[in-house]
């Protein structure tokens, strides 16, 4: 499979950090410069650290692991559903609610939830309900599968996260870390890459930064479950 070019990194805007007064100096080496008061990441390391991603993922994928894709930001939510179908895993790109991992037992029980009511969807329940009762259940529904819809399949907890946008997803990431579940994430300028295991540094508020990155774990998640 071929490695993204640095050209390709560049079009993408992966390289545009924050302004620098937002920066976790923790990733100061991951940073290439300061032009016009915004980091410039250094693209070389983004490289090498997404090739380490990628590698490690495949091998993940080829010992059959599941993978949660995690981004509820506007620019990640629906790339993170597209690129969780396409490799057939977990997502959350809606609101990550606490203790989604950490108390599994209790988000298991709203899994059961959300596939009663979309069973009694299915099956026109809700038309011979009172119309009241039948508009609770009908948001009830909705709200479920928004939250939800991404790891309704789920039976346990995943083997590896995939993270956009560490500081918004803290919660999430917290929850990981206690359960020591590894995290591969795109860390931007004030993103603290000791909390991840695997760290990307990257744009992750652009659309086209984040899709270029994601595209690529996912082609490797694939490729190694091709070879299952």
């Amino acid at each position: 499979m071929a490695n993204i070019s640095l050209a390709q990194f560049l079009e993408a805007g992966v390289h545009f950090g924050h302004k620098a007064y937002r920066w976790n100096p923790k990733m100061f080496p991951y940073i290439y410069m300061e032009r016009n008061n915004i980091h410039i990441l250094d693209l070389v390391q983004s490289a090498q650290l997404l090739k380490q991603a990628n590698n490690y993922l495949q091998s993940a994928a080829e010992q059959k692991k599941t993978f949660l894709f995690i981004g509820t930001k506007r620019q990640a939510s629906t790339l993170i559903a597209q690129e969780a179908k396409r490799c057939n895993s977990y997502y959350v790109n809606h609101r990550w609610l606490g203790g989604m991992l950490t108390n599994w037992v209790t988000l298991k029980s709203r899994i059961v939830r959300l596939k009663v009511l979309e069973q009694q969807e299915v099956d026109e329940v809700f038309k011979l309900l009172p119309k009241k009762e039948a508009s609770l259940r009908k948001t009830e529904l909705d709200k479920l599968r928004r939250d939800l819809d991404g790891v309704k399949h789920m039976e346990n907890l995943p083997d590896v996260a995939i993270v956009i946008d560490q500081k918004r997803e803290i919660t999430a990431i917290r929850e990981c870390r206690k359960l020591g579940i590894p995290i591969v994430s795109i860390l931007d300028t004030n993103c603290d890459p000791d909390l991840v295991d695997i760290p990307i540094p990257g744009n992750d508020d652009a659309v086209r930064s984040i899709k270029l990155i994601l595209k690529s774990l996912t082609d490797h998640i694939l490729l190694g479950q091709s070879k299952t």
